[in-house]
Order: C-alpha cells, then sequence, then structure tokens
C-alpha cells in the first residue's frame, strides 16, 4: 500500500486527488492551512466525504511554519497543490501572500525532503509562459509570466529544479490548463457564470470574450497526478490541457444552453495578468505519462452546474 502526502488538500484540485488516492488504495495524509482566501468552510466541506476514513488523515498547518520532516516522514510520494491561487489578486500589499505560500513554502518543503529519495508531483499553471503568440504553448517554449502568480510558480520550478541538481530531488512538475468542475474556486471563471446563470443575473466578463483558454476537467488534472507519480523517466515538466479550447464566449453560450438563463454580459477592462489565449501542447505528457484527457468541455461543465445546484450556498465570492 502506498502512502502520500498532499499538501493543499482541502482545496479544488487536492481534494478531489485525495479522493482518488484513498479510493485507490492509498493512505493520505492531507495537510491545508484553511486560508481566508476563499471561505474556510466551503474548503473543509470538499473534504466531507473522507470524514471518518481511516485511510485519510487531515493535518491543519501552515507549510511556511510546521515541521514539514514530519509530514513527510513515511511518506512514499509528495503531491505539492498548496499555493495562493489567482492571478487577478496577486498585484500589490497582496503579493506577499503569493511569495509566502508559493516560493517560501515550497522551498521549505523541498529543505525537508532533501536526502529522502522520494518522488515529488509539483503542481504548475500555464501562467508560467505568458502572453505568448506562439501557439500551441510546448513545454520548451520560453518561459514569461506576465502576473505575480505566474512569476510565483515558476520560481517554484526553479527551485525544484535547483534541489535536483544539487541533491538528486527526483520530481515531476505539472502545467495545468484551466482546470475546471466540481468544487472550483469560487473566483474562477466557470464559478462565476454558473453562479450568474442560477441567479438569472448578468455576468462580468474581462475583455472582450473573445479570449481563448485549453480548459481542463478536474478528473483529468487528477488522473496526470498519477501517472506523473509513477514516472521514471528523464522528463520533468509537462503540460496538462484538456483539448477543449475555446473561447470565453462560447464557455458562456454553453452555460445559457444548459441553463436556459439569458446571462446578460457586462463588458469590463481586460484584466493586468490576464493573457488573450492559452493551448496547450499536451503531445509530452501523452507520449511519456500515457495521459488522455477523458472528459469534454460541454460535459464537464454539465457537472459543475449539478454540484452548483447540489450545493446553493457555495456561489460565487464564497
Amino acid at each position: 500500500m502506498s502512502r502520500a502526502l498532499v499538501t493543499g488538500a482541502a482545496g479544488f484540485i487536492g481534494s478531489h486527488l485525495c479522493e482518488r488516492l484513498v479510493a485507490d488504495g492509498w493512505t493520505v495524509t492531507g495537510v491545508d492551512s484553511f486560508t481566508d482566501y476563499y471561505s474556510p468552510a466551503r474548503k473543509r466541506s470538499h473534504l466531507a466525504g473522507l470524514a471518518g476514513d481511516g485511510r485519510f488523515t487531515l493535518v491543519e498547518a501552515d507549510l511556511c511554519s510546521c515541521d514539514i520532516g514530519a509530514l513527510v516522514d513515511g511518506a512514499d510520494t509528495v503531491f505539492h497543490l498548496a499555493a495562493q491561487a489567482g492571478v487577478r489578486r496577486s498585484w500589490g500589499d497582496e503579493f506577499r501572500h503569493y511569495v509566502e505560500s508559493n516560493i517560501v513554502a515550497t522551498q521549505r518543503l523541498l529543505e525537508a525532503m532533501k536526502g529522502r529519495e522520494i518522488p515529488l508531483v509539483y503542481s504548475s499553471s500555464s501562467s508560467v509562459y505568458g502572453d505568448t503568440r506562439t501557439l500551441p504553448m510546448r513545454e520548451d517554449h520560453p518561459t514569461a509570466p506576465v502576473s505575480p502568480y505566474g512569476a510565483t510558480k515558476l520560481w517554484g520550478e526553479d527551485l525544484c529544479d535547483l534541489y535536483r541538481v544539487n541533491y538528486g530531488l527526483r520530481y515531476t512538475a505539472l502545467r495545468y490548463f484551466t482546470v475546471f468542475g466540481p468544487r472550483q474556486r469560487p473566483d474562477m471563471a466557470f464559478s462565476i457564470f454558473i453562479s450568474a446563470a442560477l441567479a438569472d443575473g448578468p455576468v462580468d466578463v474581462f475583455g472582450d470574450g473573445r479570449q481563448t483558454r485549453d480548459f481542463t476537467y478536474v478528473s483529468d488534472a487528477v488522473e496526470a497526478n498519477l501517472l506523473a507519480a509513477s514516472y521514471r523517466g528523464e522528463q520533468r515538466i509537462f503540460n496538462i490541457g484538456g483539448g477543449s479550447r475555446c473561447s470565453i464566449l462560447d464557455v458562456i453560450d454553453v452555460i445559457r444552453r444548459l441553463t436556459g438563463a439569458a446571462l446578460p454580459l457586462r463588458l469590463h477592462e481586460r484584466a493586468r495578468g490576464d493573457v488573450l489565449d492559452t493551448w496547450a501542447d499536451t503531445a509530452r505528457a501523452a507520449g511519456e505519462l500515457g495521459f488522455a484527457p477523458a472528459t469534454g468541455l460541454e460535459d464537464g461543465i454539465a457537472r459543475e452546474i449539478e454540484w452548483y445546484r447540489d450545493h446553493p450556498g457555495d456561489g460565487a465570492g464564497r
């Protein structure tokens, strides 16, 4: 039986990963600091399905100050998902939270893993590429983040590689492309659009809505983590995209069709740090990891809508 440490266990992707690991027979220690970026109560509810399961232990702790070595002890694999997320809030006074959660916490975890020969799966982001006009984005494409958030995720990748070169750390970094599905963070676009649709209200769109994203369903992101945990090849960085690239306006049309809502638009200036387009070249992940996304955009949106209908108090902003 394998033993995993999952950081950011109560978050969007982290909670789904914990459930999958336990279902697959792993013993899991999940750690989360329950920051107030959005409702801590909502995050706790993400783990309700694991309550009372002897194969899952939740530790409430801050990676910037806790004894990480004690958490790593006994783990066969570490999945590092803990981070301060969000492009738009990463400017100004909020930046220090991104430095602490995305850089300092990662460095402390890497220090605790020195000499243990435990593989690390590091959750990165397509934000590291920046606003490139060269599409699709390949792992060997130059990285030039245009937001503080993207910069901190790239620094996290660089730290992993520094510990590989100097201490022999075995790691795999997964660059997610716009993950969506049940439990998605309330500040993310799909959550905002679906909440507006179910409330029969207007929807705020930053930019003209023609910007595109490569959308990835959450269970596909989870599957990528499992594949990366067993990977023993030479590549270290992989794009994880769902193959469902379309515009924001197209997404809104899908939500209109599935909910019957009018969803009138209120257009705003494009937010600083938001890129125009993303599109993942996943050939490396397919060839090396065996990654193949299984859930398309419309099916995934339908499942997220159903989740919001079942959780009416968890709309945008909570």
